[in-house]
């Protein structure tokens, strides 16, 4: 085996496990229950299935044209730095404004804190 074919393999297993996570936030997106569950979903699993397929651009562009593409790079740290955040707010701006927890769910636990006067 060559390098190059060995690079093509890891590249395309970089890029089934991507596309495998981004599927799973897409199914979580539409089967959870609530607005707290669905952001959990597309902010961790879709961030992970993107930065597996970014991953794979960059190394496929780096073994098949000898570039290194800073522009790929830029767009892995951003989606790691803004999608979790956004979900992040996203979240806490439903719970400022009473969106409810699923009905199963647990403990409210920010709630709890809240009453007990902890912020």
């Amino acid at each position: 085996m060559t390098a190059t074919t060995i690079f093509d393999i890891i590249t395309g297993v970089f890029t089934i496990i991507g596309v495998f996570l981004t599927v799973v936030a897409a199914i979580g997106l539409v089967r959870l229950p609530d607005i707290y569950s669905r952001t959990h979903a597309a902010s961790k699993s879709s961030t992970l299935g993107v930065m597996f397929v970014l991953f794979a651009a960059v190394l496929h562009v780096y073994v098949d044209e000898r570039v290194f593409d800073a522009r790929l790079l830029l767009g892995l740290f951003f989606v790691l730095l803004t999608a979790p955040v956004g979900g992040h707010l996203i979240s806490r701006a439903a719970h400022a404004k009473g969106v409810p927890l699923w009905e199963k769910s647990l403990q409210d636990a920010l709630k709890e804190d809240k009453e007990k006067g902890i912020e």
